[in-house]
């Protein structure tokens, strides 16, 4: 009888852990109770570990839905990033950058540099560093950009598409300046920009100095101008100097 009494006794346990949508502690609370016993655990250990690792499971749930609304490349690591090669690079600025003490006060980050210093690396190591502090991240090329809101601007459904990139508090935007930028793609850019502004924080990487940005959105000073003034209203400039580190292993060949 006692049997059959623990048995409805744990099965109502799990229709309301159910529920309560509390599936770690659904999953695991027969071998925590089993342990507890063992161990001779206090009740309010038993709770503690059946939260923990409900919390657990939920943190990790929520980590993976944030990467995959993030849609980062395969990821990359600020330790695997290496400092000693480029010839100069602010190393204590991006440190602090990983903090992203930025994203809460609404800051930017513009990387400048030729192609190859690892500017895409640290944007992708820094959005993959947020995502696991629990911020919400949306990561794209610049061209995808574009193309994604010029076809959204074709079918109607533009003001949908532009909130994708609006409303994460972190934009992560790769690779400005290596394609041309027509007057639409000009616009619609602007428009992230200026709707994110003092809203949201953004992070760009570019190979073109901010003294060449009007050759990027043909020859339109005025948006390149209006552009960099709200990146850098709240938000600094990280110069990285060197050359490409795809060609050190050919350089080093060639020497042999």
């Amino acid at each position: 009888m006692a049997d059959k009494k623990d048995q409805h006794l744990h099965d109502k346990l799990e229709r309301d852990l159910e529920y309560l949508k509390l599936v770690k502690i659904r999953e695991v609370y027969r071998e925590l109770l089993d342990d507890a016993a063992r161990k001779e655990c206090s009740p309010l250990d038993l709770l503690s570990a059946l939260v923990g690792e409900e919390a657990a499971y939920r943190e990790e749930r929520a980590t993976l839905s944030r990467l995959k609304r993030a849609k980062l490349p395969p990821e990359k690591t600020l330790e695997a990033y290496d400092f000693s090669f480029p010839q100069r690079i602010p190393k204590q600025k991006i440190l602090r950058l990983f903090d992203c003490d930025f994203v809460q006060q609404k800051g930017c980050a513009v990387f400048v540099g030729p192609t190859g210093v690892g500017k895409s690396h640290l944007l992708n190591a820094l959005g993959h560093t947020a995502v696991y502090k629990g911020i919400r991240v949306r990561y794209t090329r610049v061209v995808d950009m574009l193309n994604d809101l010029t076809a959204a601007q074709a079918d109607g459904s533009l003001g949908r598409v532009l909130r994708g990139f609006i409303k994460p508090p972190l934009l992560l935007l790769d690779e400005l300046g290596y394609l041309p930028v027509d007057k639409r793609g000009s616009d619609l850019l602007f428009q992230v920009i200026s709707a994110r502004y003092e809203n949201g924080s953004m992070v760009v990487t570019t190979n073109r100095p901010f003294k060449e940005w009007g050759a990027i959105f043909d020859a339109d000073n005025m948006v390149a101008t209006a552009m960099i003034d709200r990146l850098m209203h709240h938000g600094e400039v990280i110069v990285i100097k060197g050359r490409s580190y795809r060609m050190k292993d050919k350089d080093t060949d060639s020497e042999g």
